[in-house]
């Protein structure tokens, strides 16, 4: 009895250093070069509609479930989904447009589980028909949900999903 009690008392303490130690803040982003002119891309990366192209998530579920809300390309505009065990439920809401240089918005994740998240789509003209464009995000774990980022490799997951999604984009764009 005594030893389970000092392997249970081992465990407690153990999971409290790991969220002490454990990553508190995540930020993913992956890049890609197209051929078009830099306006070109950014008025196709404004519209959130225009994600359901070029998304990997929406490729997960195709059947997904969405509503809309404002004016997409503006700030303002929510995109809400929810769809199966891989896409969950959430809403994406522009917070800032900055023509022809940087859309931000807010990822709220609802299921499976609930979080947020700062998304943004960077573009920059490299030269005049080739555009570099930027997919990130960023945010935080809280303790002791942390504890979760010691096991899951945010940056490879995610990381991979930004890649096949920016493939797919210039796939698009430079058709």
């Amino acid at each position: 009895m005594i030893v389970l009690l000092y392997v249970f008392i081992g465990i407690i303490v153990s999971i409290i250093i790991i969220m002490f130690i454990a990553p508190q803040k995540y930020a993913v982003n992956r890049s890609v070069v197209i051929n078009k002119p830099v306006s070109e891309v950014f008025d196709y990366l404004k519209y959130i509609k225009n994600q359901d192209d070029w998304s990997p998530w929406k490729k997960k579920d195709p059947n997904m479930k969405q509503s809309f809300v404002g004016v997409d390309g503006e700030v303002g505009f929510i995109a809400k989904w929810e769809g199966n065990k891989d896409v969950g439920m959430g809403e994406q809401e522009i917070l800032s447009v900055k023509e022809n240089q940087l859309i931000q918005s807010k990822l709220r994740f609802f299921k499976p589980w609930k979080s947020e998240s700062d998304a943004y789509l960077r573009v920059v003209e490299l030269e005049k028909n080739q555009t570099n464009v930027t997919w990130g995000f960023s945010g935080k774990n809280p303790m002791p949900f942390n504890v979760f980022m010691v096991f899951f490799n945010m940056e490879k997951t995610v990381g991979k999903d930004f890649e096949e999604g920016l493939v797919s984009l210039k796939n698009i764009l430079e058709k």
